[in-house]
């Protein structure tokens, strides 16, 4: 997700996830459409393996160094009833044994690139072991123990099937572009929710239960709060976990969704991040000086470096995250580097909290520090899922990476999560939208949204979930019946029209009359700018006079006013 425009975030929602979570089996194109026509902006839709072809599984037989070079002589299964292929490649991490992906000869990759047969010093190479890169997906998100070489494939890849199932690359990635107002659409099941009011749906979450230790997780941790900027700040405990690579299809999501897979603690952070849209972050427990976590103002000076390696020099504006009074985290923005989870960790502490939007935009403006994390601080969190996204996350701890978890979560400070209530009346609706709905339609409109409703047409009170935290006023209620009812439903009117008709001047009249003749006699016309970069603005002048500049120019092109236009015309 990057940010562009103003403040405008884009959402990477991938179609194969949502339709897990909602049933819906329409078009993408069908779905873009609607989306941008009841409110979120759909900017496109991509399928990463477009463009790519004759890309199959290929098991590594045999591998061979080639002296004197870096390259390998290998022997691959395809899959092909022939036998395996021979094929050269200067990987470092191929070796013999592993699953592969390979383009035959007649495939494309990236580029629009074309595999052909070749000969490589002499010796015959049918095809290409390819790394992601090869494949169009940009380095920022390829995993890191593969950044340098191939990719390698799940051992149950079967050789000569089709590599996108197995790398999720027949996904279709919708792009959103989600505007503050609707920063409920930055996570899967905000998006699934949104989705299943335009057609009507009902959304299934997969749910997740923890299954804990007697051990209590207080022992090991205290939270305490010392800042009016955090609402509330959970945590649980998980030990003995095995830090490993995800599963494939768990680093296919990261990818698809533009984040790169490191190990499965902090994948499965990204995946609570994504699906609920609630920021966490998970600490080393054994690298705490001490067990009491203090979440509190920063101080002015006090130092931190993050995980991209930074020191960050912090001020009393900033949020952080303290074990024995240092800063272990910059709360809601980044991690630091003391107490990243590394091959070795053991024992995690598992981080949910709510930060103060404003704070948090400050920090990471100041610092020009974006992550998944503060975009998401700053527009606002479903209160509602804070603690279940904690769960949620510590019951994948289990299941990935054979964790502990220990009874209880430690927390201090909480959240309001009961639903707020907005009332309004039938009239004020239909006067707002010009329409003549009947009360019917206003329980029809809150149903598929989900929201509570009681009351009749003369006063109604709609219960919206923490979910939306965009409603709050009457207003907000129109405009989701509106959307929800159909823009496109609502009756238009011309307005009337008091003042004086338009018509065109004598010059302006004569202007379009000499066009019209001069286009019909086959002249074409050109406008061209009066500004141009100081060079040309005297070219071809006969005599230039002196140049008019512009003081500050938004290009060098266009800084300067042309004195004849031929320069231009060229």
């Amino acid at each position: 997700m990057q940010g562009h425009g103003l403040n405008i975030i884009i959402m990477l929602v991938s179609y194969k996830w949502l339709k897990e979570l909602v049933d819906v089996d329409v078009t993408t194109a069908e779905l873009a459409e609607k989306m941008s026509t009841t409110g979120i902006e759909v900017e496109g839709v991509e399928t990463p393996a477009e463009g790519l072809s004759k890309l199959v599984v290929g098991h590594v037989l045999s591998c061979e160094d080639v002296p004197e070079t870096h390259l390998h002589l290998c022997q691959v299964d395809t899959g092909d009833a022939e036998g395996p292929r021979q094929i050269v490649c200067g990987a470092p991490n191929v070796t013999a044994g592993i699953k592969v992906i390979v383009a035959i000869p007649g495939a494309r990759i990236a580029d629009n690139y074309k595999i052909k047969k070749g000969k490589i010093r002499g010796m015959e190479s049918l095809g290409m072991i390819c790394s992601l890169a090869e494949l169009g997906l940009p380095d920022s998100i390829i995993p890191k123990e593969f950044a340098d070489g191939i990719q390698i494939l799940p051992e149950d890849a079967v050789p000569g099937d089709s590599i996108f199932p197995y790398l999720d690359l027949d996904d279709e990635i919708i792009e959103l572009s989600i505007t503050p107002n609707r920063a409920d659409a930055l996570s899967m099941r905000g998006v699934a929710h949104e989705v299943a009011a335009i057609y009507g749906k009902s959304v299934h979450f997969p749910e997740k239960t923890v299954t804990e230790d007697s051990k209590p997780a207080s022992d090991k941790i205290s939270v305490a709060i010392e800042s009016d900027k955090v609402a509330t700040y959970a945590s649980r405990v998980v030990e003995n976990v095995t830090v490993q690579p995800s599963p494939q299809w768990l680093q296919n999501l990261l990818m698809n969704a533009g984040i790169r897979p490191i190990n499965n603690v902090v994948d499965v952070t990204n995946y609570v991040l994504l699906y609920f849209g609630q920021p966490m972050h998970a600490f080393d427990l054994d690298k705490f000086e001490d067990s009491r976590i203090v979440a509190r103002d920063a101080r002015d000076g006090e130092k931190l470096v993050t995980l991209d390696g930074e020191e960050r020099e912090l001020t009393a504006e900033d949020i952080v995250i303290t074990v024995a009074d240092k800063p272990v985290a910059l709360a809601g923005v980044m991690g630091g580097a003391s107490t990243e989870i590394d091959n070795n960790s053991k024992n995690v502490v598992l981080e949910a909290a709510v930060f103060d939007g404003k704070s948090v935009r400050k920090t990471s403006s100041r610092l020009n520090l974006r992550s998944e994390s503060s975009s998401r601080f700053e527009k606002g969190i479903n209160n509602d899922t804070v603690l279940e996204a904690l769960d949620f996350a510590a019951a994948m701890l289990q299941e990935l990476a054979n964790g502990t978890v220990l009874a209880g979560r430690v927390q201090a400070g909480f959240v309001d999560t009961e639903p707020v209530q907005v009332s309004t009346s039938l009239g004020y609706v239909n006067v707002r939208l010009g329409t003549e709905l009947t009360f019917a339609d206003i329980e029809d409109v809150f149903a598929k949204l989900g929201f509570g409703l009681t009351g009749d047409a003369d006063k109604f009170t709609v219960s919206v979930p923490r979910r939306r935290w965009d409603i709050s006023i009457q207003a907000d209620l129109v405009e989701e019946i509106a959307r929800i009812y159909g823009y496109e439903k609502l009756p238009t009117t011309l307005p009337e029209a008091a003042g004086t008709a338009g018509e065109l001047t004598e010059t302006q009249a004569l202007r379009r009359k000499v066009r019209t003749i001069a286009e019909g006699a086959g002249l074409t016309e050109i406008i061209s700018y009066a500004l141009t970069t100081p060079e040309k603005a005297v070219e071809f002048a006969a005599t230039p006079t002196n140049l008019t500049e512009l003081m500050w120019p938004m290009t060098v092109d266009r800084s300067a006013l042309r004195q004849n236009m031929v320069s231009g015309m060229l």
